[in-house]
């Protein structure tokens, strides 16, 4: 009776506020910062700031390979206890560090892809750039295998996680590799607008 007199009057009801699981390395689980400044708690502040009442959860594991992420990803997902409306891949950075064979990151972040997709989850795609001491036949063949994925599993592909940090010591951390705090905050000013537009339409508050 409630539900038939409160859709008889026209009022909608309010959004559900979207689940934003980000899967990745160090760089998004927030390595060497305190908690509310790593990516997951900048962007959940961020979000809200812009109107999308998200909770942002973070997936991240220092030192992942591809592989290894992975291997958790089923686990990790159970652990969330509710579908998340999207997740944020991130993988790839320790694969080309180590210098591992591109097409087995290539292989592992497709199977990742694959699951996400058999799941029905959207997805974000955040490319990285190989270090140039690589030389530019492996890094032509790392680079090229994030818009190649984005192509098949037909998925929104964000360029470069580190885009307008790289190379800016006053936003990297003392390592040479990590973003520090400021960095943070230009990578979520960044990609915001590309995390927004991920969401599927229904998880959306505007």
């Amino acid at each position: 009776m409630f539900c038939a007199a409160f859709a008889a009057t026209g009022v909608k009801a309010a959004p559900r506020a979207p689940l934003i699981w980000a899967f990745g390395d160090s760089l998004v689980a927030g390595y060497g910062l305190p908690p509310a400044q790593g990516f997951t708690a900048q962007l959940q502040v961020a979000l809200r700031r812009s109107g999308v009442a998200a909770t942002v959860r973070n997936g991240g594991v220092a030192g992942d390979t591809a592989a290894q992420a992975r291997a958790r990803l089923a686990w990790g997902l159970r652990g969330l206890k509710a579908t998340p409306d999207l997740v944020i891949v991130e993988l790839g950075a320790n694969d080309m560090l180590r210098g591992l064979p591109v097409a087995q990151a290539q292989a592992n972040l497709d199977a990742v892809l694959a699951d996400l997709r058999r799941r029905r989850i959207a997805v974000l795609l955040m490319g990285m750039r190989a270090a140039p001491n690589l030389g530019a036949d492996y890094a032509g063949r790392f680079e090229a295998m994030y818009p190649a994925l984005a192509a098949k599993y037909r998925v929104p592909l964000y360029p470069f996680y580190l885009e307008g940090v790289a190379g800016q010591r006053r936003l990297i951390q003392p390592d040479g590799l990590h973003p520090n705090a400021a960095g943070v905050q230009v990578i979520v000013r960044r990609s915001i607008g590309a995390i927004r537009g991920a969401l599927p339409a229904t998880a959306r508050l505007r």
